[in-house]
């Protein structure tokens, strides 16, 4: 079995390298440019499975198959998109790959994906891949809305929570709560992984796996210990708010 890692940031794709050995598959090879994969699969047959980033630091990674001819390429392999931009077209990832994953890569969310990988490829199954489709999904999202307003249930009452009233959202006690700019909370009836794909990635980002914040409710942003980043909002106090340091680049990037 030959499985490639394609993920621009070094350190990144060696992390993934060791989680996926872990789990007892050997990680034939890193790549990490369009460039150099195109080189590598011009001299290689096609893996079993890619774990494919789709922003990489040359282009976008579905570059590598057009330069191959077919814009809709039929690859021998299965693919585990991975990506740190909840904003992409992720209900293509489902439709066209084993799995998608979303940065930072969660141990027990990458073990299922494996799990599935392995049970396709137990089958023989082969997918073939609309590369185009979706690279046209990534551009011009289909009739994309987000989260203007919640309800929230106040014991025999309904409270409307208007998305401009948000300061952060947060996790705690298994429970997903919303905390507004007048310093209240309200528990809310979802998570933050759904909340992710729900919201406006241009004004809202997870900056942790207990934390989704606006760009409006940053007060100020200090260096913290280990090259991660400490976010001040004007009125949560209860918990630090730190950018975990495997998203602290990509949180610059989306500050502009």
């Amino acid at each position: 079995m030959k499985i490639i890692i394609i993920e621009d940031e070094k350190p990144a794709a060696r992390l993934l390298q060791r989680k996926v050995e872990k789990l007892g598959l050997q990680v034939n090879t890193l790549l990490h440019s369009v460039e150099e994969s195109i080189d590598w699969f011009q001299k290689n047959s096609h893996p079993d499975l890619i774990f494919l980033d789709i922003q990489l630091s040359d282009g976008l990674s579905f570059e590598i198959f057009e330069h191959f001819g077919s814009a809709q390429c039929d690859i021998k392999s299965a693919v585990i998109f991975t990506t740190a931009y909840d904003e992409y077209a992720l209900r293509a990832f489902k439709l066209n790959s084993i799995d998608y994953l979303l940065k930072p890569i969660d141990d027990e969310e990458l073990e299922i994906a494996i799990s599935k990988f392995k049970n396709q490829f137990q089958k023989s199954i082969v997918s073939n891949f609309d590369f185009e489709m979706i690279k046209k999904m990534l551009v011009n999202p289909i009739d994309r809305t987000y989260k203007k307003r919640f309800t929230i249930k106040l014991g025999q009452h309904l409270k409307m929570v208007n998305i401009e009233e948000v300061e952060c959202f947060y996790s705690e006690n298994k429970g997903t709560y919303l905390h507004t700019f007048d310093n209240r909370n309200y528990l809310l009836d979802t998570t933050l992984e759904l909340l992710e794909t729900e919201l406006d990635p241009a004004a809202f980002y997870r900056v942790s796996r207990k934390f989704i914040i606006p760009m409006k409710g940053i007060k100020e942003i200090q260096m913290h210990s280990n090259s991660r980043l400490k976010v001040i909002l004007p009125s949560y106090k209860d918990d630090e708010v730190i950018v975990a340091r495997e998203r602290v680049n990509d949180f610059k990037v989306w500050l502009g």
